[in-house]
This record gives C-alpha cells, structure tokens and sequence, in this order.
C-alpha cells in the first residue's frame, strides 16, 4: 500500500473516532480525563511559566472557593488540555517540598457510584462530595487511591 493510501486510512479513521465521540454520553463505569491540578504557592506566578513555555489559549478569573479552602485557577493550553492552579493551606507543603502535582481529575456520570466503586477497590474518600465554584457548581470529590489523589467532577 503507497504512503498516500495508508494517510488516508489514518485520516478516515480519526474523523471517524473524532465524529463518534462528538456529544458521546458517558456510560455509568467511564472516567473521563478533565484535567491535572498543580499546587503553587503563587497563581499570577505560575500562570506567567505556563504562558512562556506552552501556547495558553484561555485562563480563568483567580477565584477562592470556601468549600474547597483554596484559591483556583484554570488554563487551557491550545491542545484543549486543562491545567487547574491550586493555592492554599492544603498544598503549602506540597509546594515546600517542590512536588507540585496535587491530583488528577477524571469526570464521571454518576459520582456518588463511582466513590463507592473506588472505595470498593481500597480507595480512601478524602473530601466528601461538595460543589464547586471553578466548575459551575458540579459536585467534585476527592480520593486517595493506588493512583495517587484523584479528584472525581460528575458531569
């Protein structure tokens, strides 16, 4: 098969995984990548790094979110990627010891199902389900698991 044929094979089969997922609902079991949260001691700081090393499409007001006790932030870098800024008590000795990634935050449908699966398979519930400001009001939870902190954002 000539390179040409093989591209557009390649191209027929990403349009059509693209156009698939375009509006997919989520099943009950799926856990979605949302976005990587990052501990920094100062917000502005780091949204300048992220600005001179990758292509920031958008960054989110800085807000403070009582339930969570933390000052948040979002930017979005061109690849749609999310990064969540996190500052606050809860992360100031992350910060110290210059281990900045906090957690990973996966979307599910149904979140109370999902923290009793989690919990099923020697999970630890951290933060009980609480809304958020920085996500419209969705509920989000966290959890200690094998995988490190995961924060679970019900869709």
């Amino acid at each position: 098969m000539a390179n040409e044929d093989i591209n557009k094979d390649i191209n027929k089969n990403i349009n059509k995984k693209t156009t698939s997922e375009v509006g997919k609902t989520m099943e009950p079991d799926e856990m979605r990548f949302h976005h990587v949260g990052i501990a920094t001691a100062d917000i502005p700081t780091m949204q300048e790094y992220l600005k001179s090393i990758a292509r920031v499409t958008y960054i989110t007001d800085i807000v403070f979110d009582e339930q969570q006790r933390a000052n948040l932030c979002m930017v979005t870098l061109s690849d749609g990627t999310d990064i969540e800024l996190i500052s606050g008590p809860q992360v100031e000795k992350l910060v110290k010891k210059r281990n900045f990634l906090y957690h990973t935050c996966y979307e599910v449908a149904d979140i109370e199902a999902k923290i009793d699966i989690l919990v099923e398979k020697g999970a630890m519930l951290v933060s009980e389900p609480k809304e958020a400001i920085l996500f419209n009001r969705k509920k989000v939870a966290f959890l200690m698991t094998a995988m490190g902190l995961i924060e679970l954002v019900e869709s």
